[in-house]
């Protein structure tokens, strides 16, 4: 027999999962054991593997991706196109997120007296200053920021590596490219061999997720969740989509020859679960891997649209809850605000929540509606990683074609190969 192809083994999953979890709900007798003991745990074991795998690969790539090309300057060159774009297109993510909030003003008529709101503790802390904030990112020791998975600190140490061994002569910096390339290669294997679990891990959180909530828990915010999503489609299908045309690329085409790794990324809600993926389709489709291996993990710190439209909308949301009035100059301040605690965030289930907090604790709006949101934020969640993917998968087309590298594809036909 013919094997099933991956997206529709997830399909399947995640289908499975909203069934179970949908029987479980309504029939609550065994709904907690088993959603803590069977459902939960299938699915935190795909996200502990796929984290387990995504910061050596992160560590590889932005070496190779540096040390690759042998030249720090056509690095720095290439660095500051991708900051430019990013830090343009999280900004248009956020003001586009901001007017739909105004236009279809979510928080407003919604009576807050009647829901249960979880308690959620938040830590808040006073504003930093910039040199600070450099500060935390430069790591003491990175073994210890590899452990404990920070991003920015292990992408500026690969930095410094990748660019000391550029300084390097040749003779002497190659046994070291030698290994970490061999290291990732192993790593991309490892990932193969994760990728066939992936179907049990999604049935195992989406039916967790299902079997808590359930379907009339959403009914009370169905309108804050059908303003992220309008808002995710019109960003997809007119920002990255007019990208797209520029590029001479078809999002439709690319939506197709992504479509595994967005399924997974709305299934799971993680986005560095599809990452590895995500590199290999686009060295295959023929970006080069020095700009592969640079801007895909950058923009998985500093690119995050999905994640940058939710921060808008929710802060307004929270805003218009609590009868509180922004002016014009005071949402522009926000944009500000927000273009700076969106950049760092992991690509792990839920982050956005704590950037939201740092927001809303920035702009003295209350807390509380943090609580609201974190009720459904799992299926939000599903849909802003899913444009966080696909806005990283576009970032590396934008860069090569800044850098004027001809594509050269080496795509099979079955893959589908965009127009």
């Amino acid at each position: 027999m013919k094997r099933i192809p991956l997206v529709w083994q997830i399909v399947a999953g995640l289908l499975l999962g909203v069934l179970v979890g949908w029987y479980l709900n309504n029939h609550p007798l065994y709904q907690q054991w088993v959603s803590a003991e069977i459902l939960k745990p299938l699915g935190d074991i795909f996200i502990r593997m796929m984290k387990m795998v995504v910061v050596p690969i992160v560590f590889c790539c932005m070496i190779l991706g540096i040390a690759g090309g042998g030249d720090n300057t056509s690095f720095g060159r290439m660095g500051a196109k991708a900051m430019a774009y990013f830090f343009a297109i999280t900004s248009l993510a956020i003001v586009l997120g901001l007017c739909l909030a105004n236009l279809f003003e979510p928080g407003v008529g919604t009576d807050i007296s009647g829901m249960t709101t979880a308690t959620v503790a938040l830590k808040t802390e006073p504003s930093k200053g910039a040199l600070v904030i450099v500060q935390n990112i430069v790591p003491d020791n990175i073994f210890v920021a590899l452990t404990e998975a920070k991003l920015l600190s292990i992408l500026f140490f690969s930095v410094l590596l990748g660019m000391a061994l550029n300084a390097l002569p040749r003779e002497r910096s190659a046994p070291v490219i030698t290994v970490v390339q061999g290291l990732s290669d192993a790593m991309f294997k490892v990932v193969s061999f994760v990728m066939v679990y992936a179907p049990i891990g999604v049935f195992g959180m989406i039916g967790a997720t299902v079997a808590t909530f359930g379907f009339a828990s959403l009914l009370p915010l169905l309108k804050l969740i059908a303003v992220v999503y309008l808002a995710l489609v019109m960003f997809a299908l007119v920002v990255l989509g007019g990208i797209c045309y520029w590029l001479g690329e078809n999002i439709f085409a690319l939506i197709r020859y992504f479509r595994d790794e967005l399924i997974l990324a709305f299934s799971s809600a993680a986005s560095a679960a599809v990452m590895p993926q995500l590199m290999n389709k686009l060295e295959a489709y023929g970006v080069p891997r020095r700009i592969v291996s640079f801007v895909v993990p950058v923009g998985y710190a500093f690119n995050l649209d999905g994640a940058s439209i939710f921060l808008g909308v929710a802060t307004l949301f929270v805003a218009q809850l609590y009868g509180i009035d922004l002016s014009l100059s005071q949402q522009v301040l926000l944009v500000v605000t927000m273009v700076l605690t969106s950049k760092g965030a992991a690509g792990v289930p839920g982050f956005a929540i704590i950037i939201l907090s740092a927001t809303l604790a920035s702009a003295g709006l209350p807390l509380e509606g943090v609580a609201l949101i974190a009720g459904i934020f799992r299926i939000i969640d599903s849909g802003t990683t899913t444009l966080n993917v696909l806005g990283n998968a576009i970032a590396p087309l934008v860069i090569a074609r800044w850098e004027k590298v001809e594509l050269v594809r080496n795509v099979p036909e079955k893959t589908g190969q965009p127009g």
